[in-house]
């Protein structure tokens, strides 16, 4: 096996993988129910019947068949892509995998022509948003809300090109 990670596009098993870590994670980490594990399935369910490969696109970082961590640039309309399902497992947290992944994402939604990015997140995700604004998103919107059995505050960013 070879220790270096490559970040490719969707394959098949990685749905199902991309599910349960983020179920796992998020149960684990945040107190997260089975309704966020719903959603992901819904959103990856949509992603593969959908896709529109000129605009939307999957990385999948991989250190021979281990899979490490996601994102997803998924088109909203012409002009705005959104950023999807990011995630770094916690044994490659740490390493620059979280910039990699969201530079290659970005990079990509802007030489498809999109001119800006949008997210949804919470403030918990205090590494997450750090990475975010080192890559010079903003936050737009901040709503206290009950979601996925536990009190959040919901969070929108943005970056324009």
């Amino acid at each position: 096996m070879t220790d270096e990670i490559i970040i490719r596009d969707l394959e098949i098993g990685d749905a199902g993988w991309i599910i349960r870590q983020h179920g796992s994670l998020y149960a684990r980490d945040e107190g997260f129910d089975i309704t966020f594990e719903a959603l992901v399935a819904e959103i990856m369910a949509d992603f593969i019947r959908r896709r529109d490969p000129a605009r939307d696109r999957a990385f999948i970082a991989a250190r021979g068949t281990e899979r490490l961590g996601c994102v997803f640039c998924v088109g909203k309309d012409e002009a705005t892509a959104k950023l999807r399902l990011f995630l770094v497992v916690p044994q490659a947290r740490g390493q620059g995998l979280g910039h990699r992944l969201i530079a290659a994402c970005m990079d990509w939604a802007k030489a498809q022509g999109y001119g800006r990015m949008e997210l949804w997140t919470h403030e918990r995700h205090q590494a997450a948003c750090a990475l975010y604004e080192a890559h010079g998103w903003h936050p737009v919107r901040s709503e206290p809300v009950e979601n996925f059995g536990v009190q959040l505050v919901e969070q929108s960013w943005e970056i324009e090109f």
